[in-house]
């Protein structure tokens, strides 16, 4: 027999959730935003942090560890919530743009290794010329910039001006 009633019940404070929520969120954001961005491949780190603790948020209303489904739901809130927030303050304010969404690292210029930057994210000179191989890139000295970007991919522009990411082939016209 199921207890809708008890089901549906608000057990946990709704501040308590709001807190626990949010310093987990923001704690999570400013680990994965400062120590691995080049661990968050294509997603976003606020993409990232939404679905790992939405998920996790919602395991535990959906087995029992909280004692009711509002207390799970309202997590889930504050947890998106807050992504929403940091987009929209990121959005609004270029200073805090720079903060809350890294910049693109400049790697490597005019075929040059920047090493502190390298060592920054910790990609080796192995890594790179691997990943300058998998762009048809075989010397650095076609390299004019390549730059870790705030997805943690490498983008390359080489000398002759066009970048590897994006080729671009018009297509042919017939004139007949």
């Amino acid at each position: 027999m199921v207890e809708w009633s008890e089901l549906f019940a608000l057990r946990t404070p709704p501040l308590e959730i709001f807190a626990r929520g949010t310093v987990t969120y923001l704690a999570l954001f400013a680990l994965l935003r400062f120590l691995l961005k080049r661990e968050s491949g294509t997603t976003g780190v606020t993409d990232l942090l939404v679905i790992v603790l939405i998920a996790d948020a919602a395991q535990n209303a959906m087995a029992g560890q909280y004692t009711t489904i509002t207390d799970g739901v309202l997590l889930v809130a504050v947890i998106i919530g807050w992504s929403l927030v940091l987009d929209a303050i990121a959005y609004r304010f270029p200073a805090a743009a720079r903060v809350i969404r890294p910049r693109p690292l400049l790697l490597v210029r005019n075929g040059r290794i920047i090493k502190r930057n390298m060592r920054r994210e910790l990609v080796t000179e192995a890594e790179l010329r691997s990943l300058l191989r998998e762009q048809g890139i075989d010397n650095l000295t076609r390299v004019r910039e390549a730059r870790m970007e705030p997805d943690g991919q490498i983008s390359v522009i080489t000398t002759a001006g066009y970048p590897r990411r994006l080729p671009v082939r018009p297509k042919r016209r017939s004139f007949r």
